[in-house]
């Protein structure tokens, strides 16, 4: 954690020190951007720990779908483990943002976002050799996943941003790079 939080550090002060984020073209403004984030969360289809927030890994690229509104593939890590079991999984599926900006006549520093996305989870789970109880419990979750997101992105640089996304799955805290 330590490496990740002076890598993060390092790249902040690498783009600061550029220009401010110009307005584009309303149709430019989206999409083309890599977006990867550090949260809490968890898709409760996969475990019986509700009401645990687990530490999440994500990433997806946006692309320009429409104007305002983009599509990204993402992929996403966590994992969890007690005394007698650990389970990995991998959440991947795409997400789709709409963009209020111009609704909300948003300065061109912010984007504000509503989004859905829709996926799958490739799980992996492990017991332990002494468990003796029913080992098929944690596997039968819903494979869907379905969240509503809402979030936003200010522009620190016209390269770089942070962002903000709250969703019902996991919500995230992350970079985003343009």
């Amino acid at each position: 954690m330590k490496h990740l939080s002076a890598i993060i550090i390092c790249i902040l002060a690498f783009y600061t020190s550029g220009v401010r984020a110009e307005k584009h073209a309303s149709s430019d403004r989206y999409g083309h951007t890599l977006n990867v984030g550090i949260g809490i969360g968890g898709y409760s289809g996969y475990y019986n720990y509700v009401g645990q927030s687990l530490p999440v890994l994500n990433a997806n690229y946006e692309f320009t779908v429409a104007n305002n509104f983009t599509l990204a593939p993402f992929i996403s890590f966590y994992n969890y483990s007690n005394s007698y079991y650990h389970e990995s999984v991998i959440p991947i599926g795409v997400k789709g943002s709409y963009y209020f900006d111009d609704i909300l006549k948003a300065s061109h520093n912010w984007d504000f976002y509503l989004a859905g996305s829709l996926g799958t989870a490739i799980v992996n789970s492990t017991w332990d050799n002494n468990y003796n109880g029913n080992r098929n419990y944690y596997h039968n979750g819903n494979p869907l996943l379905l969240d509503i997101h809402i979030g936003t992105e200010y522009h620190l640089t016209r390269n770089l941003g942070i962002f903000l996304d709250l969703s019902s799955g996991v919500s995230t805290l992350g970079l985003s790079f343009h």
